[in-house]
C-alpha cells in the first residue's frame, strides 16, 4: 500500500512520502491556527511546513515541480505563510499595534528585496554561460575567471526565502509574550540579512568576474580546432539518462587512429562523461556549432539517430556513420533513419542481413562490419561455474516508447523469473541489473521492478540468517570488511581524482580547468579496475544482489555470471561474447521457431514462456558441462553476431575509419578539381530571369572564399 502511495503521489521514497503528507497537513494546520486563532499551535504547524518543504526540496522531489506547475510554488508558500501570520496577529486583536505594522513593513520589504536579490543570481548565471562547454581542449586564449561560491547562486531563491524564519520567530514569539523587542530583532535579522545576501552577489558583476562574450570563446575554440585538426568526431545528442550510449565509445575513441572528437549537444551530459583523454565539446547552440570550422574531421560517428543530428550531417566534407549503442534484434538497429548516413557499421555479418530483411532503404554496399570493440573487457566462459554455487545474472531492458509486450520480461514475466531462481531446487545466486530506463514510459513496469528488487533483497536477507551458510559467512568475514575498507578508500581517491578543479566550480571553469593528464587518467582506470574487485569481494558469492547505477557496468556483471536471462536487446548480442548459456523471455508469446525465426540472438539461447517454467534447462547448462546442449551452437552464433575473433574488433574499426576516411578525402579532391576555376557569376546567371541583371559577384571558388573569409 505505501508503495502504491509512493508512486500516485509521485515521489521517491517512503520519507518523501512522509513529507508530502506533513506539508499537505501543514499548511490547511497553519490557516485554522490563525482563524481559531492559536498562537503555539500556528508555530508548530508552521515549523512542520519550513521542515517538510526544505527535505523535499533536498531530495529534489518530483512533487515540488508539480507543485510549481499549478501555482503552488515555493515563493506562493512562503507568502501565503507570511499572510497567514499577519491574519493571526489580527484575529489576536493586535491589528492596531506596532508590531502588526512592524510585521507587515517587514513583509513588504523583503518581498521588494527578493527581485534584485533574484535578477542579480540570474544575471551572474547567465554571464558565466559560456557557449561552449569543453573538457580536454585548452582555453588559455581566453581569461575564464573562478565561479562564485556554490553557496552562493545554489538554490539562491529558496535561501533567501528562508531568510524570513528570523522575523516569523520573533513576532510569533513577540505576541506570545508582549514583548517587542523580539520582534524587532527579529525584522532588523530578517531585512539586514536580505540586504547582505544581496550586496555580496554585487562584486560578481564586475568585468574581471565574468566569463568572455561568446564571440571571444568561439573565436578560442576556431583557433584550438584549426591547431588540433580533429580528423575523427563522435556526434551525440540525447537525454540525461542517455549518457550510458556515448560513455560506451569513449575506449574506442581513445584507441581509434586519427585526432578523435566528441561532438555534445547537451550541456547536462557532459558531467555524466567518464573521465576521457579524448576532447570533448559540447556545442549546444546549433548556430554556433554550424557555424565551426570542422573541415578537418573525415569521419563522423553518430550514435544514436536524433533530430539535432542535422546540424552535423549537413557537413558534406566529411563521411558520416551510423555505429548506434547496441546491436540487437529490436526495431531501433534497423531504422529506417539509418539511411541518411553514408555508412551504417554493425558488429557482424547479423547487421547486414537484418537491414536486408528490414528493407528500410539501407543498401548492403554501404554496410561494414567491424566487431564491437567494446566487448574486449568481457571474459570468456571457463565451462564451469566460478563459486560452489552458479551466479545467474536477470538483466532486462525497458519497456520501450510503442508499449510492445514483447519489448521487455518485467511486465509479465520478470517476477516469475525471479521467484523460479530464488526457489531454485540446487541454490544459485541471483544477481538482478534493471535497464536504466525501466519505468520511464510505463509505471507498471517500475511497480514490477521494485517489487523485484524487494523480493531480491528479502532473498538475501533470509540467506544470510540460513545456517548452511553460516560457515561461508565467517570464513569470509574478515575479507569482506578489508574489501569494504578498501572501497571507502578507493571511491574517496577517485572522487578526489574525477573532480581535478576546485570544489564548487561551474561548467565554465571546470572547462578552463579539465585538461587530460595521462597520469590521472592511468591512475583513475587502476582504481575503477581495483573497485570492481572490491565491490564483488565485499560481499558472500552466496548473496544475491541488486545492482544499480553506473557501477559496476553491465560487463562486470557479465564477468561474475556463469549464465544470464536477458530480453531482446543489445544485452544478449553482447553477452554471447562470453560464451556463456543464457536465456531470453518470448514475453509477445510467439512461439519457440517464430521467436527464433524473428531474433537472431535467441537462437542459441533457452527460450523461456512467461511463467519461466523452462529455468530448469538455463540451471542445468550452467551447472553441468555435459548438460550445455546449445555451447555450439553459441559459438557458432557469436561469429555470425560480433564477426570474427581476429583480426581484433580494434583492428577491424580502424580499417573502417581508415577506407571511410579515404573516401572522404577522394571527394574533396573530386569536388575541388571540379570547381577549379569555376567561374561563379555563370553559374548564378543560370538561375536568373531573362534579362535581368546579374549582379557582381568574385570570378572563381577562390575568390569567393577569399572574399568570405575577410568577411569573416
Amino acid at each position: 500500500m505505501i508503495s502504491t502511495a509512493i508512486r500516485l503521489a509521485r515521489v521517491g521514497s517512503g520519507s518523501e512520502l512522509a513529507a508530502a503528507v506533513l506539508m499537505g497537513l501543514g499548511y490547511p494546520c497553519v490557516m485554522l491556527a490563525a482563524l481559531i486563532p492559536n498562537l503555539w499551535f500556528f508555530a508548530a504547524a508552521g515549523a512542520v511546513t519550513y521542515v517538510a518543504d526544505w527535505y523535499l526540496h533536498q531530495r529534489n522531489s518530483y512533487l515540488i515541480n508539480r507543485l510549481s506547475k499549478v501555482r503552488a510554488g515555493l515563493p506562493i508558500r512562503f507568502l501565503l505563510r507570511q499572510l497567514l501570520l499577519i491574519l493571526l496577529l489580527a484575529r489576536e486583536n493586535l491589528a492596531e499595534q506596532p508590531l502588526f505594522y512592524a510585521a507587515v513593513a517587514c513583509f513588504l520589504v523583503f518581498y521588494g528585496l527578493q527581485a534584485p536579490q533574484g535578477a542579480l543570481a540570474t544575471l551572474i548565471r547567465l554571464r558565466r554561460t559560456m557557449p561552449v562547454v569543453t573538457r580536454n581542449i585548452d582555453l588559455h586564449a581566453v581569461r575564464i575567471p573562478d565561479a562564485p561560491p556554490k553557496a552562493l547562486l545554489n538554490r539562491s531563491a529558496e535561501k533567501m526565502l528562508h531568510l524570513d524564519i528570523p522575523a516569523m520567530a520573533g513576532v510569533i514569539v513577540a505576541a506570545g509574550t508582549g514583548r517587542t523587542v523580539f520582534a524587532y530583532a527579529g525584522v532588523a535579522a530578517t531585512i539586514v540579512l536580505g540586504l547582505l545576501y544581496t550586496a555580496v552577489l554585487v562584486p560578481y558583476l564586475r568585468r574581471k568576474r565574468r566569463v568572455p562574450a561568446a564571440p571571444a570563446v568561439l573565436k578560442a575554440v576556431g583557433a584550438w580546432l584549426r591547431e588540433y585538426q580533429p580528423t575523427v568526431a563522435l556526434y551525440f545528442s540525447g537525454s540525461d539518462d542517455s549518457a550510458y550510449q556515448v560513455n560506451m565509445w569513449l575506449e574506442t575513441m581513445e584507441q581509434v587512429e586519427g585526432r578523435p572528437l566528441i561532438i555534445m549537444r547537451e550541456r547536462t551530459l557532459v558531467d555524466r562523461l567518464n573521465p576521457t583523454s579524448v576532447p570533448i565539446l559540447c556545442v549546444p547552440g546549433g548556430q554556433h556549432l554550424m557555424a565551426m570550422d570542422l573541415s578537418t574531421i573525415r569521419v563522423t560517428l553518430y550514435a544514436a539517430n536524433v533530430g539535432k543530428n542535422i546540424h552535423m550531417l549537413r557537413e558534406p566534407t566529411m563521411k558520416h556513420v551510423f555505429i548506434g549503442h547496441g546491436d540487437s534484434d529490436k526495431l531501433a538497429s534497423v531504422n529506417p533513419f539509418s539511411k541518411v548516413y553514408d555508412e551504417v557499421w554493425t558488429a557482424g555479418q547479423a547487421g547486414r542481413d537484418r537491414y536486408a530483411l528490414a528493407d528500410v532503404g539501407v543498401r548492403d554496399d554501404d554496410i561494414v562490419e567491424v566487431g564491437r570493440p567494446q566487448l574486449a573487457p568481457i571474459t570468456a566462459w571457463s565451462g564451469t561455474p566460478k563459486n560452489a554455487i552458479p551466479t545467474i545474472l536477470y538483466a532486462p531492458t525497458w519497456e520501450g516508447w510503442d508499449g510492445n509486450p514483447g519489448n521487455t520480461s518485467l511486465l509479465l514475466a520478470g517476477e516469475n523469473i525471479v521467484k523460479r531462481l530464488l526457489n531454485a531446487p540446487q541454490p544459485v545466486r541471483v544477481i538482478y541489473k534493471p535497464h536504466p530506463f525501466t519505468g520511464l514510459v510505463n509505471k507498471k513496469a517500475k511497480a514490477v521492478d521494485e517489487r523485484i528488487q524487494k523480493l531480491v533483497t528479502t532473498a538475501a536477507a533470509q540467506r544470510a540468517t540460513d545456517p548452511r551458510w553460516a560457515g561461508e559467512a565467517a570464513a569470509a568475514q574478515a575479507g569482506q570488511t578489508a574489501a569494504r575498507a578498501e572501497l571507502s578508500r578507493i571511491e574517496a581517491r577517485l572522487a578526489a581524482l574525477t573532480s581535478p578543479g576546485r570544489k564548487g566550480g561551474d561548467e565554465a571553469e571546470e572547462s578552463r580547468v579539465s585538461l587530460a593528464d595521462p597520469e590521472r587518467l592511468a591512475e583513475i582506470k587502476r582504481l575503477r579496475s581495483e573497485w570492481n574487485d572490491a565491490y564483488w569481494g565485499s560481499f558472500g558469492w552466496w548473496e544475491h544482489k541488486v545492482v544499480t547505477g553506473a557501477e559496476p557496468k553491465l560487463y562486470d556483471c557479465f564477468n561474475e555470471a556463469d549464465g544470464m536471462v536477458s530480453d531482446i536487446s543489445s544485452v544478449v548480442s553482447d553477452f554471447i561474447a562470453s560464451g556463456k548459456p543464457y536465456a531470453v523471455t518470448d514475453s509477445a508469446e510467439l512461439g519457440v521457431e517464430e521467436f527464433k525465426r524473428q531474433n537472431t540472438a535467441v537462437r542459441a539461447a533457452v527460450i523461456l514462456s512467461n511463467s519461466a517454467a523452462e529455468l530448469d534447462e538455463l540451471l542445468a547448462a550452467v551447472a553441468d558441462p555435459a548438460a550445455d546442449l546449445l555451447a555450439p551452437e553459441r559459438r557458432v552464433l557469436k561469429r555470425y553476431l560480433l564477426g570474427p575473433d581476429e583480426p581484433t574488433s580494434i583492428e577491424q574499426f580502424n580499417a573502417a575509419v581508415r577506407a571511410l576516411a579515404g573516401k572522404a578525402e577522394a571527394r574533396n579532391s573530386g569536388v575541388a578539381q571540379r570547381l577549379a576555376g569555376q567561374r561563379i557569376g555563370e553559374l548564378d546567371r543560370e538561375a536568373e530571369s531573362p534579362g535581368a541583371e546579374p549582379a557582381a559577384a568574385p570570378d572563381t571558388v577562390e575568390e569567393k572564399g577569399a572574399e568570405a573569409t575577410a568577411a569573416r
